[in-house]
């Protein structure tokens, strides 16, 4: 007994011992297979070469549109007269006569000065210069077609020369001379023109002096003529942009709610306690797993070829793909309703309608309105992408700005309404979901 006792514990230890060596073998292989797979995204997606071709400085402009604006000072060649204008846009340009306050005109010379000592004299002849702070004046004229400076040797790496173009970029601006023109532009904090155009009498009048102040224009009161220069504001479109957020958000109100609408009948179809047709069943469930698995893009596309760009084909899109998924989570929680209640219903004498209307859409009232409400916060941020193929809503105006690669500040317009309306939604359905599932 004592042998066989110790012939067991030497079993026991070497199992154990085997086992032990197992899961540190697989405790090893992970992350091995880990770092391996890493390691071939790492050289498959030729990440080297991609951080290699990344441009900071393209970066850097790209985030610094995001949230402050450019003015531009502009002299054509050949010609004395400057032109000032936001974003260096006729809508945005300064009425005849004003000029920013960092501009100094004058007979001879306009002295334009960036800050931090940067100043730029723009000179009778085409000629130019930019007095850069611990370097010295770069002198830069238009000659015969060509552009000529005296920088002659050491070009420091902030400025690209040629015969025909010289930037100069600096923490303080940009000046850029061309054989057609020479333009400076100077980076300013916020969104200009946000509320009223230049040429507004509302422009720069603080809000106190808006709402007590004396009547700026005698047709109108302030509040009224501020209300009508903000919506019609040329540069930031406030009026369509309002109206392409609400074409957003019915798209996705169209096509979710339409989407439960089509599927709810469909789906008692393909319940197996409720559709005894094998063959039904199987149809439909293919259906939805056909218009479910062809992602909503793609249905866009397709819907757009077919009828046209505009808000309702984003619409039709969104329906279509959902009607698939409501459909899978509607007959599946069809399948799991308490037959007892039904049983209840049908004992007092309930028609076949009048026991699907108490006995089970009460049970799955709760489930199908989550669903819905979910789909419906998640179609109103797909409706964005959605709306930018169809043509239609805030992802077009969104894509057009984009597309511009100037106007960035209105592209981070564009995200915050966006982001704002997703949050706005999403307080929305929970409050919904509270009342009409909880009852409270």
């Amino acid at each position: 007994m004592n042998i066989l006792a110790f012939d067991s514990a030497e079993i026991g230890r070497d199992s154990a011992t085997r086992l032990i060596l197992r899961k540190r073998q697989r405790a090893l292989v992970v992350p091995a297979v880990i770092l391996i797979y890493f390691a071939y995204v790492f050289v498959a997606y030729d990440f080297a070469g991609v951080i290699a071709g990344a441009r900071g400085d393209n970066a850097a402009t790209l985030v610094a549109d995001s949230y402050s604006y450019k003015t531009h000072v502009t002299r054509q060649t050949d010609e004395s007269d400057l032109t000032y204008a936001i974003e260096g846009e006729n809508k945005g340009r300064y009425p005849d006569g004003t000029y920013p306050d960092w501009v100094t005109p004058g007979p001879t010379e306009t002295l334009v000065d960036l800050g931090d000592g940067h100043l730029v004299r723009f000179l009778p002849d085409n000629r130019l210069i930019y007095e850069v702070p611990e370097f010295g004046p770069i002198e830069i004229a238009v000659v015969d077609g060509v552009v000529t400076s005296n920088l002659t040797e050491g070009v420091p790496d902030w400025v690209n020369a040629s015969d025909t173009r010289i930037a100069i970029t600096t923490d303080a601006g940009r000046v850029t001379v061309t054989r057609s023109k020479a333009e400076v532009f100077r980076y300013q904090f916020g969104w200009e023109q946000f509320w009223f155009m230049l040429d507004s009498p509302y422009h720069g009048v603080a809000l106190p002096a808006l709402m007590f102040g004396e009547r700026l224009d005698p047709e109108r009161s302030n509040l009224q003529g501020a209300a009508h220069d903000f919506w019609s504001n040329q540069m930031w479109r406030h009026a369509d942009v309002a109206w392409a957020m609400g074409e957003t958000v019915l798209m996705a109100f169209l096509g979710t709610f339409g989407a439960a609408i089509i599927a709810l009948p469909l789906a008692f179809l393909a319940a197996r306690n409720f559709a005894p047709l094998v063959a039904v069943r199987f149809a439909l469930r293919r259906v939805f797993d056909f218009i479910r698995g062809v992602d909503g893009l793609i249905w866009t596309i397709v819907l757009s070829r077919a009828f046209g760009p505009g808000p309702l084909t984003g619409a039709l899109a969104i329906l279509l793909t959902d009607t698939g998924s409501f459909g899978k989570s509607f007959s599946e929680a069809l399948e799991n309703v308490d037959a007892r209640q039904i049983e209840g219903v049908q004992s007092t004498g309930a028609k076949p309608m009048q026991r699907y209307r108490f006995g089970v859409i009460p049970q799955v009232t709760p489930v199908l309105l989550s669903q819905i409400l979910y789909y419906f916060e998640s179609n109103t941020r797909s409706a964005t992408i959605i709306g930018a193929i169809t043509g239609g809503g805030i992802g077009l105006l969104l894509t057009q700005a984009m597309q511009t690669q100037k106007d960035w500040e209105e592209v981070s317009y564009y995200i915050v309404l966006i982001v704002i309306m997703v949050m706005l939604i999403d307080t929305l359905s929970g409050w919904l979901r509270k009342r009409l599932i909880r009852g409270a």
